[in-house]
């Protein structure tokens, strides 16, 4: 198991943060840094609609930008079935769980080390 740098466990901390905080589900962490030349990890999360992953989407956005990254490229964003936020050393998938199952990166990546990333768990009343 390969350690993620504390720059990187930051940046992943909050993009997996933003999605639990917005309702996001299913997400899963990839180092995929082994097999990969254009990116560290991939960051594969869904939500419920198209609407609900534009939303997730502009939020990590927002957030992200917040703190000084902006996305290389976006794609996506329109349809919202399948939206790719490409951070360069981190890469975000946000499907519709549909599209998710359809094309099921998970497995394509099956030898990447899945990356435990912290999530503070509040209750919701």
């Amino acid at each position: 198991m390969n350690t993620v740098p504390a720059s990187d466990q930051h940046m992943l901390q909050q993009i997996c943060q933003t999605i639990y905080d917005k309702k996001g589900f299913n997400t899963i962490t990839l180092d995929v840094r082994p097999m990969a030349t254009l990116t560290d990890y991939f960051v594969i999360a869904e939500g419920n609609v198209e609407k609900h992953v534009q939303t997730l989407a502009k939020e990590l956005q927002e957030v992200l930008r917040e703190g000084g990254r902006s996305p290389i490229h976006v794609e996506g964003q329109r349809q919202g079935d399948w939206v790719v936020l490409d951070y360069s050393e981190v890469v975000v998938h946000l499907f519709i769980p549909d599209m998710r199952e359809k094309y099921q990166l998970e497995q394509l990546w099956q030898q990447a080390s899945i990356v435990d990333v912290p999530i503070h768990v509040t209750s919701r009343l």
